[in-house]
């Protein structure tokens, strides 16, 4: 499925979109966890070795996992991830988006709507999708909220950096 927002297309990612993904990821990170998690964890994050991991996940795709990048002429600008749940309590048709970022520059321009129009999109009538999201992010809570997503009273504890941070589980459907 392709969209158009602008000069914003939406599609499948494919192998070659590993590095462009990765800078993404990487920058999207550093921004939005400014002032949270610590700063020398978040300059310490490496963009060839994320290019790694997201080549092996793109060249390796995990059964049932979709993963889409929002590419602004030639450049990648945000992605997203959708597949089954990893939560134990999850039913077998629960989904999870597993990545929604954006390129920092790219926040406020309607992207991320469109990226999660189309991961809803694929998301089966019935079907359950959940998300994790660091409880101080509040940004992205807002985000999943005005889509649909309530917290459904799950919470986890991840460490990021050598620090222990809470992750609260949003629900929708």
């Amino acid at each position: 499925m392709v969209e158009e927002l602008d000069e914003v297309v939406i599609r499948p990612a494919t192998v070659t979109d590993a590095e462009r993904i990765a800078t993404v990821h990487v920058a999207s990170l550093r921004q939005a966890y400014a002032g949270v998690v610590a700063e020398d964890y978040l300059a310490g994050l490496d963009v060839a070795a994320r290019t790694q991991e997201w080549r092996e996940r793109l060249e390796n795709p995990q059964p049932e996992t979709t993963v889409w990048v929002a590419q602004e002429g030639d450049r990648v600008v945000g992605f997203a991830s959708l597949g089954p749940s990893l939560d134990e309590d999850a039913e077998r048709t629960t989904l999870q988006i597993y990545t929604i970022y954006l390129e920092p520059r790219s926040w406020g321009q309607g992207i991320a709507r469109e990226l999660m129009r189309t991961v809803l999109a694929a998301v089966p009538a019935g079907s359950a999708v959940t998300l994790w999201v660091l409880e101080a992010n509040e940004r992205a809570a807002h985000f999943y909220r005005r889509n649909g997503f309530t917290r459904d009273g799950v919470e986890r504890i991840e460490e990021i950096g050598g620090q222990q941070f809470t992750e609260v589980r949003y629900r929708r459907g």
